[in-house]
């Protein structure tokens, strides 16, 4: 969703970073911290910033990554002596094939869930998939529940609906939400037999029914180059005949591009009470 945005996006320095921990260590600010980038294991100091982050006081480290590197075992026990002990995973699709195919990595698949077999060898380790729902995944949903049903860390799953950081949707990425909803209803059902947590984000939450409360929106304090939120706002969130009489304060509405392929979808949205 963001892949364009990463050709010009400032990284943050290590000042900065050195200055956020001591922060932390000085009001115990925050209790985790996640690690992000284009690809955060790319990164020569990661085991560094990760053991740096432990001794400032942050109670939890996250990464968030394609997870390939990770079917090293070596690397991942190295990440996790260094104080990693959450993993936030993207899982595009339930089979080899499917999964390369979306990432344009061959091989991708198989070193993704390599990794999550050794994350599943800590006690202490989770992991968490983050899987972006569009119209070449949407099918697919139940399938990476069951796909994943044999990790034990694995704690929880959240389905992101693409957005394309744009008015339109040039990519053809959107399919209409009732045509993914079962889809999604399913895969919560599965996971949630499973024992495991569903984040939905970027879903009319009036639409989802009993799975209402699965949405969540909000996110952690970002440090990012401030270019980033000038793009996002291009996405154009918010929009729906109903705001106006919708008490949700959870749900993002519409977005531009998602009303210049199939309209306003007034017809089917209801305006949520709080009460």
């Amino acid at each position: 969703m963001i892949e364009d945005t990463m050709d010009y996006l400032e990284p943050q320095s290590r000042e900065k970073f050195e200055e956020l921990l001591a922060y932390n260590m000085r009001h115990k600010k925050w209790v985790g911290l996640i690690l992000t980038g284009s690809e955060i294991t790319l990164h020569r100091d990661l085991p560094e910033l990760a053991k740096a982050a432990k001794q400032s006081g942050f109670k939890h480290v996250r990464i968030q990554s394609h997870g390939m590197h990770l079917g090293k075992e070596e690397y991942c026990t190295k990440l996790i002596e260094s104080g990693v002990d959450e993993f936030f995973i993207s899982v595009a699709a339930a089979d080899a094939q499917s999964h390369d195919e979306i990432t344009q990595v061959q091989g991708s698949f198989n070193k993704t869930l390599q990794g999550m077999k050794n994350i599943d060898r800590w006690k202490h380790a989770i992991s968490i998939t983050n899987t972006v729902v569009t119209k070449e995944s949407y099918k697919q949903l139940p399938l990476v529940v069951d796909a994943l049903a044999h990790l034990k860390n694995l704690v929880q799953m959240e389905f992101w609906f693409y957005w394309p950081m744009s008015g339109k949707d040039d990519k053809s990425l959107l399919a209409p939400h009732l045509e993914m909803l079962p889809y999604l209803k399913e895969a919560v059902r599965k996971a949630q037999s499973l024992g495991r947590r569903v984040e939905i984000k970027n879903f009319p939450q009036c639409l989802l029914g009993e799975y209402k409360n699965l949405l969540v929106n909000g996110q952690p304090q970002l440090f990012i180059d401030p270019i980033f939120w000038r793009e996002f706002e291009k996405n154009g969130f918010y929009q729906c005949k109903h705001r106006d009489k919708c008490e949700s304060n959870e749900c993002l509405g519409l977005n531009s591009a998602y009303i210049e392929r199939y309209g306003w979808e007034e017809e089917i949205l209801i305006p949520q009470s709080n009460s």
